[in-house]
């Protein structure tokens, strides 16, 4: 039998396995020789027909690594750097490490100094300013993004005697998912990129370590000029760190002379969004089985995640709009939540719109 339709090649696994090429082979033997299960044509016929069905599985699963929406790993690899993409790598995450003395006045270390906190390892490999540098963990990927708190050195330093890790510069990213490189590949196959234009930028920008976001504004400040306002990995206002390594990889200087990514005639500037502190207070009837406590903090848990996903969305909206109706589907969705009434953002009751390059950020909810 030839494989003569899209169906067969579709439905391999149905058109041909193990039992249906058996047939088909003893089919073509002659009525008169005996090919009963357990004679000699029977049992010579059987492996073979084992191994074709085999091939035919290897074959079907050929066909689906050769094309995007069923390509994975190495094979999405290949197929995405034909069109120019590579998977992002994972990277190390970078915090801000601060170093004291034992009157509380920061100090200097050295480069290369360790330090250990929650079984991970921070070294420090930049200065920027007197007792503050760039800590990089040693693990790569988003693992090191959470860690706050004491340094314990690795090596005993002299005269320190309190040493933090705070901020997140540049988050660490995990090695992209085949997901994430598939929607970058179709992404770039139906919007071309090509010299500077904003698809260029969008696609350039968040390449580089670190970014997770990026809206692009043409002649912001006049014919040339362009700005990048940009979130990071964890869709978080960026660091200053971040802005000043992306200016750098795009324009360093602020020149036109196209020393970085960006085309020559091109001044592109660097910037972030402003956060939107949002207050949340809402009139809650709640079960005998729970606690307000219990509720507030799964509640602020998804609203979090709400927000994430608002700022997931970002940079292909216009605006953020926090809707009061989401809002009272996630509290009346809470485990032990009978009823929700009288919920307000920001003591408005109705939706709140952000500004272009602004992003929410919870400050706090009240429930009553």
């Amino acid at each position: 039998m030839e494989i003569d339709n899209i169906d067969e090649i579709e439905n391999l696994d149905e058109y041909f396995d193990y039992d249906t090429i058996l047939q088909r082979m003893l089919d073509r033997v002659p009525i008169q020789i005996d090919k009963r299960e357990g004679s000699i044509i029977y049992n010579a016929l059987a492996p073979a027909a084992a191994e074709l069905a085999q091939m035919y599985i290897l074959l079907k699963n050929n066909i689906d690594l050769v094309f995007a929406d069923t390509a994975v790993d190495e094979y999405l690899d290949r197929l995405a750097n034909q069109v120019g993409i590579t998977r992002n790598e994972a990277t190390y995450a970078i915090k801000k490490g601060l170093f004291y003395d034992e009157n509380n006045n920061l100090i200097d270390i050295n480069i290369g100094e360790r330090f250990t906190i929650e079984d991970l390892v921070y070294k420090a490999v930049e200065r920027i300013e007197t007792g503050t540098y760039k800590m990089e963990c040693e693990v790569q990927g988003t693992i090191g993004n959470n860690c706050v708190g004491t340094l314990i050195p690795v090596n005993y330093i002299e005269n320190l005697a309190k040493a933090e890790l705070t901020d997140i510069l540049i988050p660490g990213e995990d090695t992209e998912t085949d997901e994430s490189l598939r929607a970058r590949y179709y992404e770039t196959t139906s919007e071309q990129g090509f010299g500077g234009n904003v698809v260029d930028y969008q696609n350039k920008t968040k390449e580089i370590a670190g970014v997770g976001a990026v809206k692009v504004t043409p002649i912001w400040n006049g014919p040339g000029t362009v700005k990048l306002t940009i979130l990071d990995s964890n869709y978080d206002k960026a660091s200053n760190v971040l802005i000043e390594n992306v200016q750098n990889e795009m324009c360093p200087n602020l020149s036109d002379e196209g020393l970085g990514i960006a085309p020559i005639g091109h001044v592109v500037t660097v910037d972030t969004v402003s956060e939107v502190e949002i207050s949340i207070i809402s009139n809650v009837t709640i079960s005998e089985t729970t606690t307000i406590d219990n509720v507030k903090t799964q509640i602020t848990e998804l609203i979090n995640d709400y927000f994430l996903k608002l700022k997931q969305d970002w940079e292909n909206s216009e605006t953020i709009i926090i809707r009061k109706s989401q809002i009272d589907t996630i509290i009346l969705n809470a485990d032990g939540v009978i009823d929700v009434s009288n919920t307000s953002i920001n003591n408005k009751a109705s939706n709140i719109e952000l500004q272009k390059f602004e992003i929410p950020i919870l400050k706090e909810v009240t429930l009553i």
